[in-house]
Formats: C-alpha cells, sequence, structure tokens
C-alpha cells in the first residue's frame, strides 16, 4: 500500500515538472507581501502534507546540507535559482515531534539560493507549485527601543549598599530607587505615591517559582551577572560547551537557552555594539531578590532559589538585527523547552507612526496574518502547546512591547488580540512621552519617561531620573546596573506579574488556561483614565527648534487608550485565589517492560509537606511503588486499570495507568 501512494506522488509529481517552465498558467497560492526588508537569497517554503513522506529523504550530509527536496517540480526550480541549502526550519526533537507534526511545523524549509534571483520572484515560482502549501520572506526585526542605556555609577552603588533598605521588604540596596515597584512620589509634582506595579502586599503572598520559566527573546542576557545567574533556566540535559546534542531537542549547547544569531549555545551579551537591553529586561522580571547584591525585581524570589527561571533566547546580537528566521525558532524552542512566557520587547513600527521609517506596516490582524505566516504559525504553537495539561497552565503567554512610535495605535505583532500589548507610563499614571497607545494596546506598565523628568535630571546624567532601573553587562556600566526607558521596559514589568500570578496559582495546585490568564489580568489592573487632564510638558531635544524644548501632550487624547489600566499585582494574585481549577494527579501512560516516576508533591497543596500511598487495581497490568518523594510505575501487560494516590495529609486523588506497545511521552506514537 505505501509503495502505491509513492508511486502516485511521484506520478503527480512528474505530472507538475511538465509545466513547471509555465507559471503564467498556474493559479498561485496567495502570497505575502513583499517587504524591501525581505532578506536576498533566502525563502521559507511550506510544502503541501501530500508530499511529507518525499520529504523524508531530505538530510544534511557530512559534505554539507540538502539542496534538493526529491520533488521534481520543485527541484527544477530550485536548479534554477542555484539553491545551496534546503533544511527543515524547525529542527528535529524526539520529545516534541508528534506536536510538531500535528502543528505542520515539519513542512516549513528554508531554501538560500544565488542573491542574483530576486525573492519576490522566487516565491512566486514556488507558490504555482501543487506542492507549495505557502512561501514566506525572511526578513529583519525591529527592536522596540532605540534608547541608551544610562549607566548607574559605582560610587552611587556603594551609597546605596551603604544606606539603609527598605525594611519592610527586601535587603536589595537599590530597591529605594526603583519607583516602578514601590513608588512614595519622589518626583515632586510629576509622580503619585503608589502609581507603581503595587508589588509590595503580592510578596506577601508569593515572590516566585523556578517551575515557571519565561522566555526572553531579546539581545542576549548575561547569564553570569551576579544578581541574575541564580534565577537563569539551565537544561539540565544539556552539557556546557559539548559539541554534541546531549538532550536530542535540535540544539546543541543549550544550557541557559540558544543564540539563535550565532546559531550556537552561547548565549553573548558583550558585544562592543550590545546595549544591555536583554539583561535589563531580565533584570525586571526576575533579579535575585533579597540578596544584598542590587536591584529587586517582579518575581525574583525571596533569595532562597525561589525565582521564577529566565530562558535566554537570543534574536539579537551587537548591530546584527535578528530574523525573522531566529524569531520563529526561538519561539519554538521556548514553548519545547517549558517557558509559559513569551517575553517580546521587538516588533515592526506601527502604521500609524511615520509613514516614511522603516517597517512592514498593517492596518487589520488579516493583513498581519497573511503576510507573515510562518511567525503566525509559530506564534500560535507557543500560544497553543506551551505549559502542560497537568500543569499551572495548558497554553502560553505572549506578551509584546506596544511601540515607542508615539503612536495612536499598536504595532504589530503586538497589535494582535490573541498577545498582550504593554504600553508604558511615567512615576504620575500619565503616558510616557514615546508610548504607542489606543487599538490593539491592551495594559499599561512603568517604562519611565526621560523626556518628562528632564528637569529632574540637574547634577544627573539625563535618563538617570524616572526611568527603570535594572541589570546590565558589565561593559555596558561598571556597576552592573543602569536606567532605561521604553516599552521595552514596561513589557517585563507584566511578564513578570503574570509569572509571578502563575508561580502562586502553583502554589495553590490550580490550573489555568491563558485565556483565563489574560481576563484576570485585565480585570484587576488599576483604572488611570482619571490622571488624563490637561496638558503634559516634556522636554525632548528637537533639532530644529534647540535642546530642552518643551513640548506639550494632550492627555485627553490618552483616555480610554492605555489598555485596561496599569497592571496590578497584589490584586491580580488575590484573583487567583478564586479561579482556575484543581491540579489533578495525570493518567500514567507506559509500554510494556517500561517504567516512568512521578512527583505526587506537584498536585497536592503543600505537597512537599506530606507522604504518599499508592494503590492499583490490577497489578497484572502495571505496579506502583513509593520511593521516597516519587512514585515508579511499572508497566506489565497490554491494558489499563484503575489507581488512587493517597497523601498524608488525608487527600487523595484517582488516576488510570494504561499501558501500551509503542507508548510515548505523549501517550502513543
Amino acid at each position: 500500500m505505501k509503495m502505491k501512494k509513492r508511486l502516485y506522488i511521484y506520478l503527480i509529481v512528474a505530472l507538475f515538472a511538465i509545466s513547471a517552465c509555465d507559471f503564467n498558467s498556474v493559479e498561485h497560492n496567495e502570497l505575502p507581501n513583499y517587504s524591501e526588508q525581505a532578506i536576498d537569497g533566502e525563502l521559507f517554503v511550506k510544502f503541501s502534507p501530500e508530499v511529507d513522506d518525499i520529504l523524508q529523504s531530505i538530510k544534511s550530509t557530512e559534505e554539507g546540507p540538502a539542496t534538493r527536496s526529491g520533488i521534481l517540480s520543485v527541484d527544477e526550480i530550485l536548479n534554477i535559482i542555484g539553491a545551496y541549502q534546503l533544511e527543515r526550519v524547525f529542527p528535529y526533537n524526539a520529545q516534541r515531534e508528534e506536536v510538531t507534526r500535528k502543528s505542520e511545523l515539519h513542512l516549513w524549509y528554508l531554501v538560500r539560493f544565488d542573491k542574483s534571483h530576486k525573492p519576490e520572484d522566487v516565491a512566486k515560482k514556488l507558490s504555482q507549485l501543487g506542492e507549495v502549501s505557502m512561501v514566506d520572506y525572511n526578513r529583519g526585526l525591529k527592536r522596540a527601543s532605540t534608547a541608551k542605556a544610562i549607566p548607574l555609577p559605582v560610587e552611587a552603588l556603594n551609597r546605596a549598599k551603604s544606606a539603609q533598605a527598605y525594611a519592610s521588604n527586601f535587603n536589595d540596596p537599590l530597591l529605594k530607587d526603583q519607583w516602578n515597584l514601590i513608588n512614595n512620589a519622589p518626583f515632586e509634582g510629576k509622580s503619585v505615591v503608589g502609581a507603581d506595579v503595587q508589588i509590595e502586599e503580592a510578596w506577601k503572598l508569593n515572590t516566585g517559582d523556578p517551575s515557571i520559566i519565561v522566555a526572553v527573546l531579546d539581545e542576549g542576557i548575561d547569564v553570569n551577572h551576579p544578581d541574575l545567574k541564580d534565577n537563569m533556566w539551565q537544561n539540565e540535559g544539556e552539557i556546557y560547551g559539548s559539541t554534541e546534542d546531549n538532550d536530542n531537542n535540535g540544539y546543541i549547547g543549550d544550557r541557559h537557552g540558544y543564540n539563535f544569531i550565532a546559531d550556537c549555545g552561547v548565549i553573548s551579551a558583550d558585544d562592543v555594539y550590545d546595549t544591555g537591553h536583554g539583561t535589563h529586561v531580565a533584570g525586571v522580571i526576575a533579579a535575585v531578590n533579597n540578596n544584598g547584591i542590587g536591584v529587586s525585581s517582579v518575581a525574583g524570589g525571596n533569595g532562597n532559589q525561589s525565582g521564577v527561571k529566565i530562558m535566554s533566547c537570543q534574536i539579537f546580537s551587537g548591530n546584527l538585527a535578528g530574523t525573522v528566521l531566529a524569531e520563529v525558532q526561538a519561539i519554538k524552542y521556548a514553548a519545547d523547552n517549558g517557558a509559559v512566557i513569551l517575553q517580546c520587547s521587538w516588533g515592526y513600527i506601527s502604521g500609524s507612526a511615520n509613514p516614511f521609517e522603516w517597517g512592514p506596516q498593517y492596518s487589520t490582524d488579516e493583513e498581519w496574518k497573511s503576510s507573515n505566516p510562518i511567525e503566525v504559525a509559530a506564534l500560535d504553537y507557543f500560544v497553543n502547546n506551551a505549559g502542560s495539561p497537568n500543569g499551572v497552565i495548558n497554553g502560553g503567554i505572549a506578551i509584546f512591547a506596544s511601540g515607542n512610535e508615539s503612536a495612536p495605535s499598536a504595532s504589530y505583532p503586538a497589535a494582535y488580540p490573541e498577545f498582550v500589548s504593554v504600553a508604558a507610563t511615567a512615576a504620575d499614571y500619565t503616558p510616557a512621552t514615546y508610548t504607542n497607545y489606543g487599538p490593539g494596546t491592551t495594559i499599561s506598565a512603568p517604562g519611565g519617561d526621560q523626556d518628562y523628568y528632564y528637569e529632574y535630571g540637574e547634577g544627573f546624567s539625563r535618563g538617570a531620573v524616572g526611568c527603570i532601573l535594572s541589570t546590565v553587562p558589565t561593559n555596558v556600566s561598571e556597576s552592573g546596573y543602569a536606567f532605561f526607558e521604553g516599552t521595552s521596559m514596561a513589557c517585563p514589568h507584566v511578564s513578570g506579574i503574570v509569572a509571578l500570578a502563575l508561580s502562586y496559582a502553583n502554589q495553590l495546585r490550580k490550573q489555568f488556561t491563558p485565556d483565563e490568564i489574560k481576563s484576570i489580568l485585565y480585570e484587576t489592573a488599576t483604572p488611570i483614565d482619571s490622571y488624563f487632564e490637561g496638558t503634559k510638558l516634556t522636554y525632548k531635544y528637537v533639532t530644529d527648534l534647540g535642546d530642552n524644548t518643551a513640548l506639550q501632550m494632550k492627555l485627553d487624547d490618552f483616555k480610554g487608550k492605555m489598555g485596561a489600566g496599569q497592571i496590578n499585582a497584589t490584586a491580580m494574585l488575590q484573583a487567583i485565589e478564586n479561579g482556575g481549577v484543581e491540579m489533578k494527579f495525570p493518567n500514567i501512560y507506559l509500554g510494556v517492560g517500561e517504567q516512568k516516576v512521578a512527583y505526587p508533591s506537584a498536585f497536592f497543596v503543600d505537597g512537599d509537606n506530606y507522604t504518599y500511598t499508592v494503590e492499583v487495581e490490577n497489578t497484572t497490568v502495571a505496579t506502583a511503588s513509593v520511593e521516597g518523594n516519587k512514585l515508579i510505575f511499572n508497566g506489565l501487560q497490554v491494558g489499563s486499570t484503575q489507581a488512587k494516590v493517597v497523601s498524608s495529609g488525608n487527600k487523595s486523588m484517582d488516576f488510570v495507568i494504561t499501558v501500551r506497545d509503542n507508548a510515548s511521552d505523549n501517550g502513543w506514537l
């Protein structure tokens, strides 16, 4: 039967090959809009499922990558364009191949070809083939912030270490300078007590959980920063510096994440052109709290290895711009390796911004989706396949900066309704001078505003007042800390608080869907429209008018356009208490002769404080035993049986053990 199918496919292929040169005679698939940022000599191709078995023959060798598909009509074009590389966009991952194929991401291939052929011409030719269902361009991305870091002097850090820290919170010496976390109105006339993320009371409920992983798609993170290293995600299955893929996830050496620019496991943060942006973002989310070193963070724990984990997915490096290829690989990598939150402080120029500036500009969601099919596919994969059916969240949450063009609409991908889009505010709840707002914006958070607080900068570097203080590499600031502004800084506040909410949900052993978490995020936000009255003076450098020219923002223009309001950590965690469903001990799937281990403490409130017993109804199908804090299951024969796990806290959960000949980690093949 399989031979007949293969023969049939080849006959079809041959028929297409006969007319392959007559491109005008065939109705082609819809093409994405061509972008001037399309990279020459590169194209994404999604093949039709009907030729999947032929594609299995595409393999790289010691001599180099594959160059042809085995599909006659396709290869005719690849010959014409001088294709020298053809490989899967998303590397094979044995543990995730089943869900990858279900999402059809395995059908996406990258073609590299002679740059003398225009990408749009090649795209048109390939799209006319029946064996090709979709094409897309690889192009450059744009950082959401072009601002430079304002270093914190070493002497300022030393002064902070010798001063009295906040007695009621953590002993981090720079916490008192982080108005974004605890706002005591330090800027007279331009700050409001409590115009922060409402974190103090939230910290009394939870400070973070290492099981919650946030993937930071950005510049590389300084993984050895003393205020970050204990909260960096570690891939325990990978040997750092190894030349082999130790855990068979498709990536070599990915101990703390992956460098998708250099295509290696070594995260870089010290390029001469690096800004420290990724490290700064990571510090807002999960700098280690209560370690007496530097800053505090939203979800960095309490100093006892309790913070959320940061995964560095590097898509920018120095003056090298990220590409869609790096982006989509990073997104899937994050989902496949345990991240449940996607932190994205990058995007495109808003369509409502200056039309003469660079960037794809989209007026509708459908236009964005049709113009960026591989990006949409990767983001959909994360939203639908991150997390775990048995964990705290079944799916993932993508959080984007809305953009810094002062445009009356969020930029894409942030503007897409499936994602969280974050606008930026100052220390008095007013919109930051630069922030995008309006349609597509879903929530606000502190982002800093150096133009607004310029008059307070006497004796300081511009930007050292009123902006966001966080971690940076020492090649950016000798102290390891610096100020930044932007929706790039607002965005990680939201990522951190969502991570904190999931940490609290895990503490309560509750499960949520991504939509439920987003609803709670918006419903618990602090209303801020009442602060949008009159005008806001900013002191922006304007070349034609001279430095420090006062400009006016009409605050009324922002009413109803800054999303649901400013994020409120305490209210969100309190809402977690009343939402979700109780976690259930998962059903166990295993093969005949296979052994599996499960940890019941992960599914009972205060589970670490209990001991457990397990009962199996039919021990001819499977057996179970207790060894310390784990349950060990053994598959004996094909079949299924009821089972029960009982805690010493007098709570129990029923589940099913199923044994099959071909069981896998995801059920069975």
